[in-house]
């Protein structure tokens, strides 16, 4: 199972980090830029090929630290197909590095639509008989606002091909309370999303009693992402908002039990911090932004481990 597999690679690098693969031109060294500029012109080949390469040098330098990582799908479906190739790439270097890919897509539609979404990233899509994997994402962020008709598809697959899903619930922006807060029958609406998963995902527990339905649970809000442990205590966490958003590890803490339980996502913190004046010792030359990329990871690794 692919939540046993995450949970295997969190204990073997000691790491309960993903790192978020959310690639911006600003952020992607000059040196890269320049060249793919130089052989593409000022094309979204370009910027698709340099958030490739951006992508696969901060790959290399933290694979071997981190059990997972997590493209966002939005910061790559901007620049078209180009940048939808590049999306494609990143995830195929990234499984043969041996991390766990969690892509986020936050996809969400009923009937037909729905099985195409998840044909598409976690299932096969069929041509005449011939199925293709297409995305090869390990799992997937879903909104279940349409309800449960929406995710069965996307569970299916999970059964069918050993995929997982986070489910948002309860997410780290600071308006997520218009929608997510809303008192129905005595109880916020986040709590009744949180009661569906944990129910969604009992038939799909793995060797560490944790549901390939995982949660997405934002480290901004610890006094909701408690209560939530407690309605979900065999559903995975997907914990955004650490860092750059506000949230600490003391924060997130509650997400955790005996040391597992869940998994911080860091994006910008992580993939830009060849910006940030803290890191610029790390390396020597821009070619070797990513070693500063290395040394935020471990940084982090380091405050969570301080606190689970």
């Amino acid at each position: 199972m692919i939540i046993d597999k995450l949970i295997d690679k969190i204990k073997e690098t000691e790491n309960p980090t993903v790192v978020g693969l959310d690639p911006r031109l600003d952020y992607i060294p000059m040196c890269i830029r320049e060249k793919n500029y130089d052989k593409y012109g000022k094309t979204l080949a370009a910027a698709g090929e340099s958030m490739k390469e951006y992508n696969m040098a901060i790959i290399d330098e933290i694979c071997d630290i981190v059990p997972a990582v997590k493209p966002q799908i939005a910061m790559y479906e901007r620049y078209g197909i180009e940048g939808l190739k590049a999306y494609i790439e990143t995830i195929e270097y990234a499984k043969k590095k041996g991390l766990i890919v969690i892509g986020d897509i936050k996809r969400s539609d009923i009937a037909s639509t729905g099985e195409a979404y998840s044909d598409g990233h976690i299932g096969r899509a069929n041509v005449e008989g011939e199925l293709f994997e297409v995305f090869k994402e390990d799992m997937i962020t879903l909104n279940p606002y349409l309800g449960s008709d929406s995710i069965d598809p996307f569970v299916k697959d999970c059964q069918k091909y050993e995929k997982g899903l986070f489910i948002l619930v309860k997410t780290s922006n600071p308006n997520s309370g218009e929608i997510q807060d809303l008192m129905t029958d005595g109880a916020p609406l986040h709590e009744k999303v949180a009661a569906l998963i944990e129910k969604w995902g009992e038939p799909l527990r793995g060797k560490y009693g944790y549901s390939e339905i995982g949660a997405v649970v934002g480290a901004t809000h610890p006094k909701q992402a408690e209560r939530l442990r407690e309605i979900m205590p065999h559903t995975f966490f997907l914990v955004p908002g650490y860092g750059a958003q506000g949230g600490t590890a003391e924060d997130l803490a509650v997400c955790f039990k005996d040391g597992i339980g869940a998994i911080v996502n860091s994006s910008r913190g992580i993939i830009a911090a060849h910006l940030k004046d803290k890191y610029k010792d790390c390396y020597d030359d821009e070619s070797k932004f990513a070693k500063a990329c290395r040394q935020a990871a471990i940084d982090m690794k380091n405050d969570l481990r301080r606190c689970i």
